[in-house]
């Protein structure tokens, strides 16, 4: 049976000389394989930038359940990313949340709340013309509301510290080495609670954050693999 739905592009694998399989994050289906075929080939329909990482997708799909690889009837953008592939800051940003998202999201289930925050993340992030050195820090924070541990809004300036383990803020001295102090922990509720506004966060202490935030996605993440494309984008908003 043919379904529209819009997809977000995860991963992809050569399979022939001419054919791709690619990891798309649907709308309907929720984490699906499809095979795209010809796509290497001279007279394709489908162009090379269509199924890059993290590209934006309307289609008409064959699905049929328990099927390990489903086909494409038509492809097209949904979204034309106009800054991203110009923007070194930028394409530097999708590498790693292309990174984490393929990391964290694996079930073969529509979730349209997810689905549609990482499609209006994605749009967000191509239209901003404002400082976008944090972006990637609320992302990730803001993620966590659909992954099923968004950290409890109860920090106070008695309550500075944020347990990692808990993804909650407490006055209690630690029996671990898992948590979040002053200043970074205010800037961490801030991430999570404050929906408008930049909020600036010095470098040193924006890629300390960034390491906390990480360290908090792999003890609530089962299985999650080592991020590595942070250095690099470290590395760019450090210059």
């Amino acid at each position: 049976m043919l379904h529209h739905t819009r997809g977000i592009v995860l991963h992809q694998v050569r399979y022939s000389e001419t054919s791709l399989i690619v990891k798309i994050y649907t709308e309907l289906f929720g984490l699906q394989s499809y095979m795209i075929r010809g796509v290497r080939g001279k007279r394709s329909n489908v162009k090379a930038a269509q199924i890059q990482h993290l590209a934006l997708l309307d289609m008409v799909v064959y699905h049929r359940e328990n099927k390990d690889i489903q086909n494409i009837r038509e492809l097209k953008t949904a979204f034309q990313f106009s800054t991203i592939p110009f923007d070194i800051r930028k394409s530097s940003i999708v590498i790693f949340l292309n990174e984490i998202i393929y990391n964290v999201i694996r079930e073969q289930e529509p979730n349209p709340a997810l689905f549609q925050y990482l499609f209006g993340a994605l749009q967000n992030l191509d239209t901003l013309e404002k400082d976008i050195s944090g972006f990637h820090l609320r992302f990730l924070v803001q993620l966590t509301r659909y992954l099923g541990f968004f950290p409890r809004n109860n920090y106070l300036s008695r309550n500075p510290v944020f347990d990692l383990q808990e993804g909650l803020f407490t006055n209690q001295s630690l029996h671990h080495l898992l948590f979040i102090e002053e200043p970074l922990s205010r800037y961490f509720s801030a991430l999570a609670f404050e929906e408008t506004g930049t909020i600036p966060i010095p470098i040193e202490q924006r890629n300390e954050l960034l390491d906390y935030i990480l360290r908090y996605y792999s003890l609530h993440v089962a299985g999650m693999k080592p991020v590595k494309s942070h250095i690099v984008l470290q590395t760019v908003f450090n210059d």
